[in-house]
């Protein structure tokens, strides 16, 4: 028998899912980064909602000068995503290059490809995080250079934040970040923190502080956000997500405030 004679359309009746009965969401992550993805497939539920990435062209060391030349790569990062097909809303997982480029320029390199969808940074996603926890006071604490951590205490004065302290790790290579053990996280958190602050702020998406945020929380008494926390909170809430979530700091009990996702929205 020739295999030519083994195939044929099937006669059922074939039925198809309505085309917006998943929630789509767009990342877009450095070709290093090994750890949003992972904290992504954590918190969004995966009955409800799906996270599609692409990669952007990064080459370490992680100085503002790198960071700014992924500008350029924005637009057609976001066009793989997906084309044609309708996204919630995407993500630029890249705190420092936020800062660097700026929100509202990341933005516009991505809408430049997908018009109209909303767009989400760390950086706006966490000054949306500190507006509905009330906090106007922060500690920082980033596992950068001293050269990137500078424009991030900068960003968030300007912001109208006040950064009452920072401390960085004096790391390079967005690699090694994201090897971090969860024990000096912890206790570099808890060392950056002031009487005086509010909230405090982990910098970074490399960085694998998404499973410490409780336990930093409990030591410090007061909320931290996290660069891919404040993301995930921010893409959730904004599809009507996100309620219920435990163990992964206090932000998951707050709504987006007006405003939603600051100069990125």
């Amino acid at each position: 028998m020739h295999t030519d004679d083994l195939v044929s359309v099937s006669a059922e009746p074939l039925a198809l899912d309505p085309a917006g009965s998943v929630r789509r969401l767009g990342l877009i992550a450095l070709a290093t980064d090994l750890t949003s993805e992972r904290d992504f497939a954590s918190l969004v539920p995966p009955d409800r909602a799906a996270v599609h990435v692409a990669r952007i062209a990064f080459e370490n060391p992680t100085t503002p000068e790198s960071l700014a030349r992924m500008q350029p790569d924005l637009t057609r990062a976001a066009a793989l995503i997906l084309p044609d097909t309708p996204l919630a809303a995407i993500c630029y997982s890249c705190t420092a290059a936020s800062v660097v480029i700026g929100d509202a320029a990341v933005a516009a390199a991505i809408h430049t490809a997908r018009p109209g969808v909303p767009v989400v940074t760390p950086t706006g996603a966490a000054r949306a995080a500190f507006r509905a926890l009330g906090a106007r006071r922060i500690a920082i604490l980033t596992p950068y250079l001293v050269e990137t951590s500078q424009p991030m205490a900068a960003y968030f004065v300007r912001h109208g934040l006040d950064v009452i302290r920072l401390h960085c790790l004096g790391m390079e290579d967005d690699r090694e970040m994201a090897r971090v053990s969860a024990a000096t996280i912890v206790n570099a958190a808890v060392a950056v923190d002031a009487p005086e602050a509010e909230a405090l702020f982990i910098s970074c998406t490399a960085l694998p502080a998404l499973g410490v945020i409780a336990e930093i929380e409990a030591r410090i008494g007061k909320p931290v956000v996290t660069s891919n926390q404040a993301s995930i909170w921010a893409m959730l809430r904004h599809v009507g997500l996100g309620q219920g979530i435990e163990g992964y700091g206090r932000l998951f009990r707050h709504d987006l405030p007006v405003g939603g996702f600051g100069d990125a929205a």
